[in-house]
């Protein structure tokens, strides 16, 4: 098209797509000029719909049951030429899987018939198996060591310096000649061991904690080293060395930590016993089944384990002695049935010669823990360690321990809470299971030592929630008269508290219960115990009473821990506080209307600690939340809280912890809705726009919503077009259209403006429409080569692509601008689309032409294929005029001529194969939208089908399938010159 050859209509002259200086098109004419066929679109809807084929189903339903009729042949003779033939017919269901439910699958009768005694061992194993669930004792709900081990490691520590005596045997030399006979060999050990405890002592000093960890680590992995090695004795000797380190308490304070670390060598010489003597007892024939007997186990097994026990039994101190021997417990089981049931009693009996009373307890807590492993059933032995230990539990306060506690310069408040884990693990042990008599009768031994406030906690922190709970009145009963020396009150009402979460109390007892340990708590001078305090009963609080009480107690943690910005140090606890509220008030507008809940929100200072409380807010707001809302009280309240989340976002803010942010308010502002005052929403959503202008999914959000909000108020008004609804929809399409420059995201911007016009083109604004597009088309040039996803960058292109045919969709129905000619829109996004950069080893710019193209071929139709209501598309505004059709077929020749250049381009070799495709892909567009009775068209598709060909890089199989179609549809009205076309489209044939 030449330059200043433009169309007639007014206006146009300059908006013709035009090759000028600079300009985008080949100076020369195309050489085929493009015809539209005209389309019928409701008879090719009508045509592309499957013939309705009535079905005569008589008694048939897929879900019918199927009658199988079985026909059986029986040849008479080989020779003979008749046979007979029956029939039989059998009326019930034959379902194919059903012989899986019934046991007989092929590979179980497979394997029933080639092994017969593979069944007896399956049901056997599935015996033991079934026996052994019914016998276990301890269950999922029985809390293991492994748990208390980690919390035990954190909590006891110590700044001071400690020591190891290491003893390392003495250095005097051995026979040479290894002693053939059983009890030289046996005897030479002994000497090992007596060697071991009489030989030279080494003391390693001023170890800080982890130097004393590392050296019990290392110990550990000698032990395995030496296991490894054949090295028995010198494993033993390191074991009984640590065993030692338990009878030392001179720092106090890490004893708990002590007996963890040393136990697990403990552990870890106990398994590698065991299973030293079960791999004995394994033979070329069979292992050692899962339950064996000891009628199971070989002699030469039975008499290594002998060994091992006579070893330990030759230990001179009372505390290794025990540790080691309790450790390989389990090994009784080689010997025989009553092996461990004899032990236990004999091993709880060794503890009462252990004067130290924190020492005797942990022995007394790893008996337990081997016990209830090995044995839980045996719960007599559990019992007897309870109540050895309640005998000298008043040993505590005895003038021994007394001095210790004044050389080492430990308060009895620091000296007591060692005691519980092991009293703990004690406690959990007897009451595991155990029936409400026996819980009874420890309550009342509890009672008769005085009510003991360390032995009282340890009874509530071991004992089922259930039965304190049922007790509460009983337990504040032996709480007021407890002897608190050394453990103040309010730790035992914190025990409680902790139960009353898990099991409620009786109802009639309930507000007395929070009374009488409210008066306490409130009382307490000390922030810290305070609020560890406070945060336990607040679930009870919330449980069981209304927001008046919660506000109480809210009021009262307020109270106390905003003097001298207490609160600063107990944010974990404040936090537990409100997650406990939130989690039991589900309605928004209760909650918020307690009074002190926001001013509670006010200690959180601290931003990130602030910011985890919000978000935990708008999580549960989201969850429980199920109707729109419009309540002043939640939307102020949140409001404050999404804005204190959004101003948290800075420049080192992760993308992650945005897009988090962005999740929960957009879930609070989907959750709003003033009805039919579509004017408040919209104000709710100016207000929005200020407030979290940091966060692009948010004013992404934001947009979208008020697009909704233009489409409803026009449902909801339809019929009614008053001045101020049409006034209220342009406002509606002013705030996207301001907004949508402050996103970042080239392809949000460009997707929001197509959205946003497609609104405003719904709701009659047509000139708003206009501009959306016109944004649009201008925003293109800046599209990058690549766009970053999920942190990798990829080709931008694609995504282009994709973007332009939604375009071009949209353009069918936008009617001309009067001012600025036909066909502007197309015309400026041609020439974008020209201007712009694209890849060389890309063909998505011709893609685009030849979408471009089906675009024009739609809009020279006299009825489009779809319309707005009450926008009056080209098709009403030009009805067919020849200068319209005529400017559109010059277009089209235009974008054809772009087509042809580039496929000229791709005669390369290595371009082949796209020149194939997109030829074939240009005959099938000109195929669908041409009017192939035109002889320049038709020999147009003719070249394109030889170049498709040309180099043999068609897919034959398309080829063909393409050819068939034409075919097809030359037998349709008014396609007769198909046929002849269909003459002229040979097919490639390959040598």
């Amino acid at each position: 098209m030449a330059a200043g050859a433009g169309p007639s209509f007014p206006g146009c002259e300059k908006r013709g797509w035009t090759r000028k200086t600079g300009d985008h098109v080949t100076g020369k004419m195309a050489v085929f000029p493009w015809h539209s066929r005209n389309r019928n679109y409701k008879a090719e809807l009508a045509s592309c719909r499957l013939e309705t084929v009535p079905l005569e189903c008589g008694d048939y339903h897929p879900l019918k049951p199927i009658t199988v009729t079985e026909s059986k042949t029986k040849k008479v003779s080989r020779k003979g030429s008749t046979s007979s033939t029956s029939s039989s017919s059998s009326s019930s269901v034959i379902d194919p899987l059903s012989s899986v439910l019934d046991g007989t699958d092929p590979l179980s009768m497979f394997a029933a018939t080639s092994d017969p005694a593979a069944t007896v061992t399956v049901t056997d194993s599935s015996r033991k198996k079934r026996d052994k669930d019914e016998n276990s004792f301890v269950g999922p709900d029985f809390e293991p060591w492994a748990n208390k081990r980690v919390e035990i490691l954190a909590r006891y520590t110590t700044t001071e310096k400690l020591s190891i005596n290491l003893f390392m045997g003495s250095e005097k030399g051995r026979a040479g000649a290894a002693a053939s006979a059983m009890s030289e060999k046996v005897r030479t050990r002994l000497e090992e061991l007596d060697d071991f405890e009489e030989g030279s002592q080494k003391e390693l000093l001023n170890l800080t904690q982890q130097d004393y960890v590392n050296r019990i680590e290392e110990l550990n992995q000698s032990l395995k080293d030496a296991w490894a090695s054949d090295q028995k004795v010198k494993a033993l000797k390191i074991v009984i060395q640590c065993s030692k380190l338990l009878s030392d308490t001179s720092v106090i304070q890490f004893y708990p930590s002590k007996f963890v670390l040393i136990t697990d060598i403990l552990d870890t010489f106990g398994k590698l016993v065991y299973e030293r003597i079960s791999s004995m007892c394994v033979d070329s024939r069979s292992a050692l089944p899962d339950h064996f007997s000891p009628e199971n186990v070989n002699d030469t097994a039975k008499e290594t384990c002998l060994n091992w026990f006579f070893k330990i039994a030759s230990i001179r101190e009372l505390i290794p002695r025990f540790y080691v021997e309790a450790s390989i417990l389990k090994c009784n089981k080689f010997l025989s049935k009553t092996g461990i049931s004899e032990c236990l009693p004999r091993l709880t009996c060794m503890i009462r010669g252990i004067g130290d009373p924190l020492v005797s307890v942990y022995a007394r807590a790893y008996l337990c823990r081997v016990g209830i492993e090995v044995a839980p059933h045996l719960k007599e032995s559990l019992n007897k360690n309870f109540f050895d230990f309640l005998l000298t539990f008043k040993q505590i306060h005895g003038d021994t321990v007394q001095n210790q506690l004044v050389a080492q310069g430990v308060e009895l408040l620091s000296y007591l809470p060692l005691y519980s884990p092991a009293m703990g693990w004690i406690f959990q042990c007897v009451s595991y299971h155990a029936p409400e008599a026996l819980l009874t009768e420890m309550m009342e031994r509890c009672k008769k030592l005085g009510n003991n406030a360390l032995l009282l906690n340890s009874v509530m922190s071991a004992f089922r929630a259930e039965f304190v709970a049922t007790r509460s009145m009983d337990f504040i009963g032996m709480i007021k008269e407890c002897d608190e020396s050394g453990f103040p009150k309010h730790l035992l009402f914190r025990s409680l508290g902790l139960n009353l979460a898990l099991a409620d109390p009786p109802e009639n007892d309930r507000l007395q219960i929070l009374n009488e340990a409210w008066k306490v708590i409130t009382k307490l001078k000390s922030p810290q115990d305070y609020i560890n305090c406070a945060e336990v009963w607040v679930e009870y609080t919330c449980r069981h009473f209304t927001k008046r009480e919660v506000n109480t107690v809210l009021a009262d943690v307020i109270k106390h821990m905003t003097p001298d910005r207490a609160f600063e140090d107990s944010y974990p606890q404040l936090q537990s506080i409100i997650q406990k509220v939130i989690a039991h008030f589900h309605d928004f507008s209760v909650l918020f209307s307690v009074e002190k809940f926001l001013p509670f929100l006010d200690m959180f200072q601290k931003e990130s600690v602030r910011v985890e409380v919000c978000k935990c807010i708008m999580e549960a707001f989201i969850k429980h939340q199920q109707e729109p809302t419009k309540d002043p009280v939640i939307l102020n309240a949140l409001l404050h809280i999404c804005k204190t989340m959004h101003d948290s976002v800075n420049a080192l803010t992760l993308e992650d912890e945005k897009r988090m942010l962005a999740h929960l308010i957009n879930g609070f502002i989907k959750m709003v809705s003033f009805g039919r005052d579509f004017e408040q929403q919209l104000s709710f959503y100016v207000e929005s726009r200020s407030m979290f202008c940091n966060l692009e999914p948010v004013l992404v959000q934001l947009i979208h919503s008020v697009n909704r909000l233009a489409m409803e108020t026009r449902k909801v008004m339809k019929g009614n077009h008053s001045r101020k609804t049409a006034a209220f929809v342009r406002a509606c399409v002013a705030y996207c259209f301001i907004t949508i420059p402050s996103l970042v995201g080239i392809f949000t911007r460009l997707n929001l403006y197509l959205h946003s016009g497609q609104v405003a083109l719904a709701n009659q604004c047509l000139s708003q429409a206009d501009a959306f597009f016109k944004a649009a088309i201008g925003l293109v040039p800046e599209v990058p080569k690549t766009i970053s996803i999920d942190g990798k960058l990829r080709p931008s292109e694609p995504f282009l692509l994709e973007f332009l045919c939604n375009f071009f969709s949209t353009l069918l129905i936008v009617p001309d601008h009067p001012e600025h000619g036909v066909l502007f829109l197309v015309r400026e996004l041609l020439n974008v689309i020209q201007d712009y950069t694209w890849e060389d080893s890309s063909d998505d710019k011709i893609r685009i032409y030849t979408s471009v193209l089906h675009l024009l071929s739609a809009m020279s139709q006299d009825t489009y294929l779809y319309h707005i209501d009450k926008v009056d598309s080209n098709d009403s505004l030009y009805g067919g005029d020849s200068k319209f059709l005529a400017e559109n077929s010059k277009l089209c020749e235009a974008v054809m001529a772009q087509i042809l250049e580039h496929l000229k381009t791709l005669a390369k070799d290595e371009a082949l194969k796209r020149q194939s495709l997109l030829g074939l892909s240009f005959f099938n567009s000109i195929l669908a939208h041409g009017d192939l009775r035109n002889n320049k068209l038709n020999q147009l598709s003719v070249n394109l089908w030889h170049l498709a060909q040309r180099h043999g890089c068609a897919d034959t199989r398309t080829m063909v399938k393409t050819l068939d179609y034409i075919k097809k549809r030359s037998k349709q009205p008014d396609m007769n010159h198909l046929s002849e076309l269909a003459l002229r489209l040979p097919l490639q044939t390959r040598t």
